[in-house]
């Protein structure tokens, strides 16, 4: 049992750790994101529900390059060869001139 229960700590620890340095700078909330680092690894359960309620961002949860707004247009592609209108017809014309 007490495995279990520092497995989860440890867990927590690891997961708001990462959450920390992988939030850019300008988004951590009330403190500099350096000084919420130095919180999350010397105080591992305090330190990381204070991150969780205090320091996260908050709006949309996906990295920004990833947010559908930022994406550049993408025209429709082809599922597969057969759906490709140039493919067929350089495919029928080498059919026709190997005959």
């Amino acid at each position: 049992m007490p495995l279990l229960v520092g497995l989860a700590i440890l867990a927590f620890w690891l997961y708001c750790l990462f959450d920390v340095i992988t939030t850019p700078d300008e988004e951590s909330r009330n403190l500099p994101k350096l000084l919420w680092v130095v919180i999350v690894v010397l105080m591992p359960i305090a330190g990381g529900a204070f991150w969780l309620l205090l320091g996260r961002p908050t709006g949309p949860t996906a990295p920004r390059s990833l947010l559908a707004e930022e994406r550049p247009p993408r025209g429709e592609a082809p599922k597969g060869p057969d759906d490709d209108p140039d493919f067929l017809k350089d495919l029928d014309r080498r059919l026709r001139d190997d005959d």
